[in-house]
This record gives structure tokens, C-alpha cells and sequence, in this order.
């Protein structure tokens, strides 16, 4: 649970909710009266009517900006609430960190009245489409095997959950793993490594070979000629899925 005590300590800076993922998510949880947070960070795509988040990193809470939903520390596979707590429970990026993903998942259906939406990603598609983990961090690629639940197992446990596509903008403002995909000179930044725990957690030396082989391709040009395709795009699905679930 110390994870993000280390991790999250600039993560304010570069993980800013980009809207149009957060109007994503906000339709996702429909009519919900009011919604539980978990594993809620600091507090990216909160909807007003949020009650409560639930966040173990005692770093990640004390970024949370004033006018927040309380606050309570404690972890997704125990959560400290009654049953029918909610309305509406999300669970945004965060299931890959649970010690017990199966455990979570069934805590989240038991507070939830209405409806469970998560944010995760399909690590098949993730590792074919997107061009930093294919052909540069292949150690990167190999930490997100060991780490990423399969999204049907997910929507499995949630009862039967529905699958939203989740493009990623070329200017996205969420500085996760897959944000700055046209924007490729970004992922040579410290900062911004530091805000995306599969870059953060899988090491400096691990890195540093793929990075300096990017550093080459972009100051030769190779980069821009290798992916031109990509730079007429707007958006790019690289496997990002909301589940929606019914309980």
C-alpha cells in the first residue's frame, strides 16, 4: 500500500483529467445519485456527485484538491462500507494495483445498488498497437504481462460487464501510460515517466536502453518517418475499455 507514497508524489502535475474521457466516464454511470470512488487518487474524473473516495496512499489524498469528496484510506479488497452503500461505484485505472483483483471486484459489487464502472485496459491490444512498449520498452511490455488482468475475466466478475472503447486523443491532458502517443518526445521526460506507475515501476536501467534507441529515432528523423500514419490521427484506440455493469 506504500506504492503510491513513492509513485505518487508528482503525480498532481501530469495527471489532470482530460475532459473528454471524464464525459466518457460520466455517461458511463448514467443517473447515479451518488457515487463511491475507489482507488481514487487524486481524484481525477470525479463527478459532483461523488460521496466518498476511497484511496490507501495517504500521498495521493493529501493532493486531492479542496472542495474534494471526503476521503477515507483504505484498500479496494476491504472496504470499510455497508452493503447498497452507493448508487454507482467507479474504480478508474486502479484494479492492476489491487493484491486481489477477484477480492476487489466483489467488494465493489457489494456497495454498489446500481451500477459498477471501471477503467482499464486490454493488454493484447495494448502491447500490439502501441508503438512505445512494441518497439522500445519490451521490459515495459513484459511488466504489464505480469501485472494486467484480462478484461473479459473482469467483466466476467463484474456479472456480465459491457465493453466501451476508450480512444485516447492526440492532446489528451492525463498524462497515463498511452497519452502522449503523437506526442513522442514527452516519454524522454523524467516528470512525465513519473506519473505512469508501468514506467516508473519497471526501472531507470530497464528503461534506458529503448529510451535512448527513441532519443536516436527522433533526433534522426526515423520517428516521424517510421509512424507518419499516426500523425494524421485525432484519436487512437491502443485498448483502453470502460466496464459497465448492472447490478
Amino acid at each position: 500500500m506504500a506504492l503510491y507514497d513513492t509513485l505518487g508524489t508528482t503525480y498532481g502535475r501530469t495527471r489532470r483529467a482530460d475532459p473528454r474521457i471524464a464525459a466518457r466516464i460520466h455517461a458511463a454511470l448514467g443517473d447515479a445519485t451518488d457515487v463511491v470512488n475507489v482507488g481514487a487518487g487524486t481524484g481525477s474524473y470525479e463527478p459532483a456527485r461523488t460521496v466518498l473516495a476511497v484511496e490507501p496512499s495517504r500521498v495521493m489524498v493529501a493532493q486531492r484538491p479542496p472542495g474534494s469528496a471526503p476521503a477515507v484510506r483504505a484498500v479496494a479488497e476491504r472496504l470499510p462500507l455497508r452493503d447498497g452503500a452507493a448508487d454507482a461505484v467507479m474504480a478508474l485505472l486502479t484494479v492492476h494495483h489491487w493484491t486481489d483483483p477477484a477480492a476487489g471486484i466483489a467488494e465493489l459489487r457489494r456497495i454498489a445498488r446500481r451500477r459498477i464502472v471501471v477503467l482499464t485496459w486490454d493488454q493484447r491490444i495494448f502491447r500490439e498497437r502501441f508503438w512505445l512498449v512494441r518497439d522500445y520498452l519490451p521490459a515495459a511490455a513484459a511488466f504489464d504481462d505480469s501485472r494486467a488482468v484480462p478484461v473479459d475475466r473482469l467483466a466476467a466478475q463484474l456479472g456480465g460487464a459491457r465493453q466501451e472503447p476508450v480512444p485516447v486523443p492526440h492532446d489528451c491532458t492525463d498524462g497515463f501510460g498511452a497519452a502522449f502517443w503523437r506526442r513522442p518526445h514527452a516519454y524522454l521526460d523524467p516528470r512525465v515517466r513519473a506519473g505512469i506507475s508501468l514506467f516508473a515501476q519497471t526501472g531507470g536501467d530497464a528503461l534506458a536502453p529503448g529510451l535512448a534507441a527513441l532519443a536516436d529515432d527522433l533526433a534522426a528523423g526515423r520517428w516521424h518517418t517510421r509512424h507518419a500514419g499516426l500523425l494524421t490521427l485525432d484519436t487512437l484506440d491502443v485498448g483502453y475499455r470502460l466496464l459497465v455493469a448492472d447490478v
